[in-house]
């Protein structure tokens, strides 16, 4: 389990370094076009079991800690899921990774839509 540590370091949630992995491109994308959102998630029981948002922005301290030391290869289909989820005014919060659809003919339509989303 990786760790999301957000402003002074009091504010962490444990995460799956895979969605870790997710999570941290969207939120990148976001804000190198200056975008500022809501970031949500569910508390451990163990501390409350509530739920707890973030303001990410330009100047937010904000810390990807990874358990393991290899890169997981990204699903696109997430990342666009995450990315649409991110754009609406909830804000961002972690969604369940879809199966990866099977690629081919649609690959240069998906990595478009990727390129103008900021993804690829």
């Amino acid at each position: 389990m990786g760790r999301f540590i957000y402003g002074n370091g009091n504010t962490k949630v444990e995460i799956e370094d895979r969605a870790l992995a997710h999570l941290q491109q969207v939120i990148g994308s976001k804000l190198r076009r200056n975008e500022c959102f809501f970031f949500t998630w569910r508390d451990d029981v163990s501390i409350g079991d509530g739920r707890r948002s973030v303001w990410i922005h330009q100047n937010a301290d904000l810390v990807f800690k990874y358990h393991g030391h290899r890169s997981p290869q990204l699903n696109r289909d997430w990342l666009e899921a995450l990315t649409a989820v991110a754009n609406s005014g909830s804000g961002l919060y972690l969604t369940p990774e879809p199966p990866p659809r099977s690629r081919g003919v649609h690959d240069a339509t998906l990595h478009d839509r990727a390129d103008a989303i900021g993804l690829g």
